[in-house]
């Protein structure tokens, strides 16, 4: 639809109570990301209090009515979901904004395909609208739902803003705090506005948490802003009616969107620290009493049984985990109750689904059957197949997969039928045991939760988790074509076509994944693949191509990126020479000192493993193809007394610098000490934290040209 327009929600859709909008962008480089927001606006056009103004460090409404459902990656970029139940909003509000911000000084006109899509609750899209004159703007109003009548409407807007969320939130009565002043000024202003509390503190370790210890509670405070009132008329020429004050707002308490220290927000939070407080064992052959003992099971049967049972029972007493794990899913923010081996008809022979998630929220059920595979067993399509009829009969929403197993897109993990005849529309979705698990360590290591008595709890559930009797170790098999492909690759008898290539490119794809997960949750910060593929291509047409560049070259390719961060990370399995090659490019300051640029870098590299290979990257010149050239080059421990080895002797333009780390690749397609996937998850973590993580600005003051 065009900018400006307007539709009734109710025309589009006779299911139009609950909906999930989805903002979505790309970006050639794998390097864009924005910051969505939503809020709730009276009649007056402000919001009402704090508890109207949701981010990422405030996800969720309490009453159901908005959940942000996090980043999913696509084909070459970011689609970022919210869910809003229309029939949970509170009369007061009026209209519902959608938004979205970048940082850094970054803008939306470096990003590509903007776009904002309304569906259902079952996924079927309803509306769609693209933003195509992108600029300058920091910030961007994608489009808004409100109230006419007794129905809901949506309008596409696309406002942006040069001023950033500032400049957006203030046009709705949320001035927020700008940061002049240094990490150190700003928080003593802020400690001083709230009386001399300060930001809430770490536990020292799980037993005090055992105890129920609190932490301190922070918030910052803004000043009023005068009110945008709702236009009376519907415009759709895309125009938006100006502010005309008419009173002095409330006081708000709003979270700053910062960067680096992160928002504060209203709530408590309490994490655990990395490191516990020194045992009080006598020695290492003690072991701590464990909530949830792992070491009796001696069955799949009773793995699958018991995990099933710890993880159910954290999620339904830990509501931040709980909804986590279901608001992607379409689970309504509500009193959560869990259930393991339910009897259910089905036939002659009633089926026991490994477990049930019910939902309640005002008066209303939400209900998902669970399907549990642990130890690298797969999911059976008949089981599933049979619980997607039991779920379709009974009227329940979904059906929830777990394994060890990772889901990749545009592919399912089982394949299922639909009876298209059934007005009831049931759900299939997945999760793997290693999101699980950072989904846990987010909340207790980064992110906070409601209490003490639930951070540990969320640590039991880790400890059993990463227990080796567990069986939830998230993706450990490379799987039956690993061995003959290698071989192949090896003896050079591997023919283009062969579809046990394209096995292994899936593997690599869902090995990446998890990489990926296990380093955001360290970090605290999402870690994404990057795909530069068009977007709509085939997700299984991609890997087709990528199986004829495995047999061609003996290469698995793949690169990544932190949230927050500019830097692309390229993973390179040459199983030709059994190498694990990880690689990230550093541009160099315009006009600075070709000399003093390298010693910058070099410093910065001081901790940095001494056979960590650098290049210098010239510049080709006009014509001379789309990357730049390649320059002298050699180790760090080589570099360092010699800095100006980096230097291009002709004295061509060094444009940047390539740094790369390179690493045995395990043998067996397993997860043991010597099997190619701990080799790449091991490749990738000393490369970030030996590499990336002391990389910066590589022009000191003073160090470009005059």
């Amino acid at each position: 639809m065009p900018k400006g327009a307007n539709v009734s929600l109710t025309a589009l859709s006779e299911d139009a109570g609950a909906v999930v909008v989805s903002l979505g962008w790309s970006s050639a480089s794998g390097a864009g990301d924005a910051d969505v927001s939503v809020l709730l606006l009276d009649e007056n056009g402000k919001v009402r209090d704090e508890n109207d103004f949701y981010f990422y460090n405030n996800p969720a409404a309490a009453d159901g009515s908005v959940q942000l459902l996090g980043k999913v990656p696509t084909d070459n970029g970011d689609e970022d979901r919210i869910s809003v139940d229309l029939t949970a909003v509170p009369e007061g509000v009026a209209r519902i904004v959608v938004a979205a911000s970048r940082y850094a000084g970054a803008r939306f006109g470096d990003l590509d395909d903007l776009r904002m899509t309304v569906a259902d609750r079952s996924g079927e899209p309803l509306v769609g609208y693209s933003i195509d004159d992108a600029g300058v703007e920091t910030a961007f109003i994608f489009g808004e739902l409100y109230r006419r009548g007794e129905e809901w409407k949506f309008r596409a807007v696309g406002q942006g803003y040069e001023t950033g969320l500032a400049g957006l939130a203030t046009d709705f009565g949320i001035p927020v705090l700008e940061e002049s002043e240094g990490p150190e000024e700003a928080e003593e202003a802020e400690e001083a506005k709230l009386g001399g509390e300060r930001e809430p503190e770490e536990l020292a370790d799980p037993a005090q948490a055992a105890q129920g210890l609190g932490t301190a509670d922070a918030a910052a405070a803004f000043p009023a802003a005068p009110p945008v009132p709702e236009p009376a008329a519907e415009p759709v020429d895309g125009t938006r009616p100006q502010p005309e004050p008419d009173g002095a707002a409330a006081p708000v308490a709003v979270p700053a969107q910062t960067r680096g220290r992160g928002p504060r927000t209203t709530r408590k939070k309490v994490t655990l620290p990395k490191v516990a407080k020194k045992s009080l064992a006598e020695n290492d052959s003690w072991s701590p009493a464990r909530l949830f003992p792992v070491p009796s099971l001696k069955s799949d049967r009773e793995r699958e049984v018991r995990a099933t049972s710890v993880l159910l029972s954290v999620m339904a007493q830990v509501p931040e985990f709980g909804r986590r794990l279901t608001a992607g899913f379409g689970a309504p923010a509500g009193r959560m109750q869990t259930f393991t081996e339910v009897s259910l008809p089905h036939g002659d022979t009633p089926r026991r689904p490994d477990g049930v998630i019910r939902v309640e929220r005002a008066g209303k059920l939400w209900t998902a059957l669970v399907e549990t595979k642990t130890n690298g067993n797969p999911l059976k399509a008949e089981q599933v197949q049979a619980y997607m009829d039991i779920a379709a009969r009974r009227g329940y929403e979904a059906v929830i997969t777990l394994s060890n197993d990772v889901a990749l897109e545009g592919r399912p993990m089982v394949e299922v039928k639909v009876d298209g005849r059934r007005k009831h529309k049931v759900s299939l979705w997945h999760l793997s045991w290693a999101e699980v698990a950072h989904q846990a360590q987010m909340l207790i290591r980064h992110e906070g939760v409601g209490n003490a008595a639930h951070a540990w709890l969320l640590q039991e559930l880790l400890e059993y988790l990463r227990h080796e009797q567990s069986g939830c170790h998230g993706f450990q098999n490379m799987g039956a074509a690993w061995v003959p492909v290698r071989k192949g690759i090896e003896d050079e008898t591997l023919g283009h076509g062969d579809a046990r290539t394209v096995e292994v490119v899936e593997s690599w794809e869902r090995l990446i994944r998890q990489v990926c997960l296990r380093l955001g949750g360290e970090l605290g910060q999402k870690a994404l693949p990057v795909q530069r593929a068009r977007r709509g291509s085939d997700p299984q047409a991609r890997r087709v191509a990528a199986a004829d560049r495995l047999c061609a070259d003996g290469k698995l390719f793949a690169e990544l990126r932190v949230d927050g961060t500019t830097s692309v990370i390229a993973v390179s399995a040459d199983l030709r020479t059994s190498k694990v090659r990880t690689t990230v490019d550093v541009p160099a300051p315009e006009g600075a000192y070709p000399l003093v640029m390298v010693k910058r870098l070099l410093k910065l590299l001081a901790e940095a493993p001494a056979d960590l290979h650098v290049e210098s990257l010239l510049d080709a010149g006009p014509g001379a193809g789309a990357g730049p050239g390649s320059g002298p080059r050699g180790t760090l421990e080589r570099l360092r007394p010699e800095p100006g080895d980096l230097l291009p002797a002709e004295g061509s333009t060094v444009v940047g610098f390539r740094l790369s780390l390179l690493k045995g690749m395990g043998s067996t397609r397993g997860n043991t000490e010597s099997g190619f996937i701990r080799s790449v998850d091991d490749a990738v973590e000393r490369f970030y934290h030996g590499v990336v993580a002391h990389l910066g600005p590589i022009e000191p003051r003073g160090g470009r040209r005059g």
